[in-house]
């Protein structure tokens, strides 16, 4: 984790000290605001590796300090503190940007969970907003393309990358919705941990629940030793579903609590466990269309579908077909040990 200087806004002194000597005890710098304000005050004076902002404040509201740090401040992931049960605040600042956000009562473990998780983000200098360019350097696969709609698709996932919320990724088959899900992932604090990617609809339905949750010895013919599943796989990391709208309904009721819960039991037993990993879904399927006929459960939809990235067809960007063309052929004569075959000018035209 690298040390830094967060700014706490909470009108409530309570909280205040409570977030105060709590950072203070992981060796942080700390200061306090208890209006919009005043926090706007504090940011002007200094520089913060993390904010935590409620949500109602005497002059206005956490969305605002939010989004006034995400325009001018945009190295400076923000967390958003909720009333209890207020699923529908915490929606809406992951969807304005915010990096995750707390509950109250505030858990202590969660909150130094969330800090240490933001100040491992890549930094960001200050002043400069996510690129929307391939960055040198930056590990993990990239999206092809010069056209701006892949660019939109790159700037995006910088800025997912540079939270903890659900994303929805869709988009037709080939449109590389799995090279999205691992850049969005090797940009994120979790980039140090797995990726698990899994085809919802490569999976025989009698051993979903085994598979996604694993099992314990003796849980069922054939157990003969302890299992993960591909969630405890995907620990710290990120669990990508590829097809989602292909699970069943049942499934989709057992994999909707394992998300908000955060806590799962293996087949044969008796414990739960806890598990933290970050959910990317794809689907290629309109799953609007599959929530108003009953085929995917809404609740399962509006938990994943908190943050859609959309990926352009290959026919709406057709000024990338030669790039893309150029690149195919590349790969395929390096592994055939052959030079790669000049791509002559619009050959697809001809």
């Amino acid at each position: 984790m690298t040390a830094g200087r967060v700014l706490i806004v909470d009108d409530e002194a309570d909280i205040r000290e409570l977030l105060l000597l709590t950072l203070q005890r992981m060796g942080l710098e700390a200061e306090c605001a208890a209006t919009v304000g005043q926090a706007y005050d504090a940011l002007k004076e200094g520089t913060y590796q993390l904010c935590l902002t409620d949500m109602r404040l005497p002059d206005g509201e956490g969305l605002a300090v939010l989004r006034h740090i995400s325009e001018n401040y945009p190295g400076t992931p923000v967390a958003v503190i909720t009333a209890y049960g207020s699923a529908e605040n915490a929606v809406a600042a992951l969807k304005a940007g915010a990096f995750d956000y707390l509950a109250k009562p505030i858990g202590l473990k969660q909150l130094r969970d969330l800090v240490k998780a933001a100040l491992d983000l890549p930094h960001l200098p200050a002043g400069r907003k996510p690129a929307a360019e391939p960055e040198i350097g930056v590990g993990g696969p990239e999206l092809l393309g010069n056209s701006a709609a892949v660019r939109r698709a790159r700037e995006m996932i910088e800025k997912l990358a540079r939270s903890q919320a659900p994303v929805s990724i869709t988009g037709e088959s080939g449109t590389g919705k799995e090279v999205a899900a691992r850049s969005i992932h090797a940009r994120s604090n979790r980039r140090n941990g797995p990726f698990v990617g899994v085809n919802c609809g490569a999976i025989p339905e009698n051993l979903m629940e085994s598979e996604f949750f694993g099992y314990r010895k003796g849980a069922f013919t054939g157990a003969d030793a302890d299992k993960p599943g591909f969630f405890q796989a995907a620990q710290n990391g990120t669990l990508f579903l590829d097809e989602v709208a292909d699970l069943p309904l049942l499934m989709q009721v057992k994999l909707l609590r394992a998300i908000q819960e955060k806590r799962l039991r293996k087949v044969g037993d008796t414990q739960e466990e806890t598990v933290d990993v970050r959910i990317i879904s794809a689907t290629h399927q309109n799953l609007v269309e599959l929530v108003e006929s009953g085929r995917f459960r809404q609740d399962l939809y509006y938990r994943l579908n908190v943050i859609e990235l959309k990926m352009p067809s290959l026919r709406q960007v057709p000024e990338d077909i030669p790039l893309i063309g150029r690149h195919i052929l590349a790969r395929l004569a390096l592994a055939s040990g052959q030079p790669a075959p000049e791509l002559t000018a619009k050959p697809w035209q001809r």
